[in-house]
């Protein structure tokens, strides 16, 4: 972590300085007035459409390439016979309380003990919505190895998981698996980490590629718009399907939240190819309407011609072969 040029005094810093705490641009008194005001749908009115992906699981895919939505950041992704899970959070609430806090609007669509062999999880950064006490725990218990960035691994150690299974990364690092079938190379983002008051920006955050030698995939994690995706396109691109964060986005905090207008902005960045959003529809973490990511994704997508697939809750997909958006979220 001293090693890192991030790291500067104690705390790891963007690259172009933006973001070092959550803060806020301009004034808080908008976002204050928002807050008291309401009037917006920020949770569902009903119960959600969910997916069992079980079945799905239980035969290969066929394209090599197949994604699961487990909700939020969570998801099942299958490379070319290799089973990744994305920062898994499989509790209740995205808090460090167990009676407090953002509450999931919807049941998981499966419980972590049904879910298949899993060659490797993939844990972008610390914060509650990403990272869950309880969920590592339990995978702590499958000997799975984790790969996450610089300083993350003492909380999974101190949950229970083996050291030796824990790879650490710094940005552009890479991580081969055993087998030297699929790579994940620690990329930037914009954005902060912390779990509690005094650990501000003590662990690195970053976003994700994973290569085999027929596809390649990106993962968000958590960011704003940057100039580093340009380059990360060029450097590790193209990518088969780039997952990327549209929810819980505000104006005031854009600097470490893309939404949809800045992950329509990021895609074509990244080199464009196949737009999954993700970091939506489980937890209310901001003051929009709930489906409102997901609406706004899809109005800019029609507009812009960005190929977007949006899989159900529980849904698994391979992206070569979706022909049309599902606007589940309009059921409810």
């Amino acid at each position: 972590m001293r090693a890192s040029q991030r790291f500067v005094d104690g705390q790891f810093r963007n690259s172009a300085g933006a973001g070092v705490g959550p803060g806020l641009k301009g004034s808080p008194l908008p976002l204050l007035g928002e807050y008291f005001r309401g009037g917006q749908a920020r949770v569902p009115k009903g119960p959600l459409p969910l997916l069992d992906p079980r079945p799905v699981w239980q035969r290969p895919a066929e394209t090599g390439l197949r994604v699961t939505w487990l909700g939020h950041s969570t998801l099942l992704l299958e490379v070319d016979g290799f089973r990744i899970l994305t920062d898994p959070v499989f509790g209740d609430r995205a808090s460090p309380a167990s009676f407090t806090g953002p509450k999931r609007f919807h049941p998981v669509p499966v419980q972590l003990s049904s879910l298949p062999p899993l060659d490797a999880v993939l844990v972008s950064h610390d914060h509650y919505d990403h990272l869950c006490i309880a969920t590592i725990r339990e995978l702590a218990r499958r000997r799975v190895p984790f790969i996450t960035a610089l300083g993350v691994g003492a909380h999974l150690e101190a949950w229970g998981v083996l050291p030796e299974l824990i790879t650490e990364l710094e940005w552009w690092e890479e991580k081969v698996l055993p087998g030297g079938g699929l790579s994940f190379t620690a990329a930037p983002a914009q954005h902060f980490s912390g779990r509690a008051l005094g650990d501000r920006n003590a662990t690195l955050w970053a976003s994700w590629v994973l290569r085999s030698d027929r596809h390649r995939v990106f993962f968000s994690g958590d960011t704003g718009l940057t100039e580093e995706f340009r380059e990360i396109g060029r450097r590790l691109g193209p990518f088969d399907l780039v997952m990327l964060e549209i929810g819980a986005f505000h104006p005031a905090w854009a600097d470490i939240h893309l939404g949809p207008e800045n992950a329509a902005k990021a895609f074509g960045m990244l080199g464009g190819g196949t737009l999954l959003p993700v970091h939506w529809g489980t937890f209310n973490l901001a003051l929009h309407a709930w489906d409102e990511p997901a609406e706004t994704l899809l109005r800019l997508a029609d507009e812009q011609r960005l190929r977007v697939i949006t899989p159900r809750l529980g849904g698994s997909l391979e992206p070569s072969r979706v022909e049309q958006v599902d606007p589940w979220w309009r059921e409810v």
